[in-house]
């Protein structure tokens, strides 16, 4: 019995036929119990997450569309024929974006003067190339003085489509009236760059984004009054200025140093260095809510590339931002000197201007010691000759040759006197007996070494000895023998690679104040 009890009890257990239902008068039996239903209180919680999760994501996509609806775009480059420049905003690789600030009086911009003055596209007030580095640790804000002259490009009119030509000097900020890509096309040819992007704000913006903020501290060294233009008016020492005193502060033209467009650059790296500061002291590029309403303010008076026209772009730009050390933001003015035929104008000072490019181009640090780039270089802007068929510098040529009788000549193109001569002699020195100085020409950007019919064995084996890039080395039919064009990307040494930094050439960092303006006399107030 005790046996029996004990098979019928595994049997029930085990859930074979010999089990009986508990309750004969339950047909669903024990196994088929209804389910028991979740608390009420898990049930409104969960229906409260599924409806704020719903509504948070529908909310974000209505605020994307918003802003992405803002913008107004126009073509990265407008030269003729039409660039074909594109760029997607990554974590790495080294970003450059141009900011430029119009002075037209068209539309919200009319109460600062009629078209006349200033029409259509208008000129650029402020020329400002924005460079993250690839590790996103440091910026570089560089300014360009409107009245520097520089070659412009044909380009084609982002309104029209018509061709404006182009010149072979003229005032930078004249690009602008064939659209911001023209801009973009020149600071491109003269940098040797290659823009990503830009972004053209008018007066409003100005004004709208410094109410954002809640205003930007500025210093002057003297009370004053700019009567005659902008009607600044402002205490001797530190001020917050915003709408109307923001914008006059940035457009005053006279008040500052000796009324020159240099004194004018000041003054906007100041604003900027003391908008970052307090950007960054609020943590605006994490508060998605304050990043929202600033990117809202600026986007509603933004002319920017397609590339650029929407908002996953512009976060990822601001992500690109919200980490950099503020001493690791470094405000530049690119050199010039008087242009020479014209002292109310300026142009490039060389070779200083060509090797601060060169230092763009390679990712130097301006701020302190040069870090590894950790992603490839990007192209040139510039066009140089077809690089097809250009020898490897790894593979000097095996089939020998008198090194004595080859004709290689070398050509001073660093704005630096006598530096062809070292190289003319290290060539003599390794049997390449015949070189010679071919002289100085106008500063180019980049070396290139460039070679004629049947002398490519020749041309690699002198980028082998000088270490130069396959990609200066390119065929020319038009020269004859071997000839090393010596830019401004090397302007010492004999070997190719060293960067010269000009000395100074950072004039203030964002962690730093620029210190108090100095302002004009003429315009001191009692």
């Amino acid at each position: 019995m005790g046996r029996r009890r004990a098979e019928t009890g595994a049997a029930e257990a085990a859930g074979t036929p010999n089990s009986e239902p508990e309750n004969a008068n339950d047909p669903a039996g024990r196994h088929f119990k209804p389910r028991r239903q979740a608390p009420l209180w898990i049930r409104i919680t969960a229906l409260a997450l599924c409806t704020v999760l719903v509504v948070g994501v529908g909310t974000a996509g209505l605020l994307f569309y918003k802003l992405q609806s803002n913008v107004t775009t126009s073509p990265l480059d407008a030269r003729v024929p039409n660039g074909t420049s594109s760029s997607s905003i990554e974590d790495t690789g080294s970003l450059q974006i141009l900011i430029l600030g119009t002075d037209t009086r068209e539309g919200k911009n009319s109460q600062y003067g009629t078209e006349e003055d200033s029409a259509g596209a208008g000129q650029s007030d402020v020329m400002l190339l924005m460079d993250i580095s690839p590790d996103n640790s440091r910026v570089s804000v560089t300014s360009f003085p409107r009245d520097l002259m520089v070659p412009i490009p044909d380009c084609v009119s982002a309104t029209d489509k018509k061709t404006i030509p182009g010149s072979l000097s003229g005032q930078l900020n004249g690009a602008l009236q064939a659209g911001p890509g023209c801009t973009v096309a020149a600071i491109n040819d003269v940098t040797g760059l290659t823009i990503d992007h830009f972004m053209l704000a008018d007066f409003t913006a100005v004004k709208e984004l410094s109410k954002a903020l809640g205003g930007v501290e500025v210093c002057v060294d003297h009370a004053m009054f700019d009567d005659g233009g902008s009607f600044l008016r402002l205490p001797k020492g530190k001020s917050l200025v915003e709408g109307e005193q923001a914008l006059a502060f940035l457009r005053t033209r006279h008040a500052f140093g000796d009324s020159g467009d240099l004194d004018r650059i000041k003054a906007q790296q100041q604003f900027l260095g003391s908008m970052v500061r307090k950007v960054k002291s609020e943590d605006t590029l994490t508060n998605l809510p304050k990043l929202y309403n600033l990117a809202d303010v600026i986007t509603k008076n933004l002319t920017i590339d397609q590339d650029l026209a929407n908002v996953p772009s512009m976060v990822k730009i601001a992500t690109r931002l919200a980490k950099i050390d503020l001493a690791k933001v470094s405000f530049v003015t690119v050199p010039t000197e008087p242009y020479a035929a014209d002292n109310n104008r300026v142009q490039l000072k060389q070779p200083q201007a060509s090797q601060f490019f060169a230092a763009l181009r390679k990712d130097t640090d301006l701020t302190g010691s040069p870090k590894p780039t950790t992603a490839a270089a990007k192209p040139s802007g510039t066009s140089g000759a077809p690089a097809s068929a250009a020898p490897t510098t790894a593979a000097p040529s095996s089939v020998p040759y008198d090194k004595s009788v080859q004709p290689i000549s070398v050509v001073n193109a660093t704005g630096i006197v006598g530096r062809s001569l070292e190289l003319v002699q290290e060539l003599a020195a390794k049997g390449f007996q015949s070189a010679w100085q071919a002289g100085d020409v106008p500063v180019v950007n980049e070396t290139q070494l460039l070679y004629g019919a049947d002398m490519a064995d020749v041309a690699a084996d002198l980028a082998t000895l000088f270490k130069l890039p396959a990609s200066a080395v390119k065929s020319d039919p038009t020269v004859t023998g071997v000839s090393l064009v010596v830019g401004a990307d090397w302007v010492s040494g004999k070997e190719f690679g060293t960067i010269v930094i000009p000395p100074d050439i950072v004039s203030s960092t964002a962690e730093q104040s620029s210190g108090c303006l100095v302002v004009n006399p003429l315009f001191y107030t009692n």
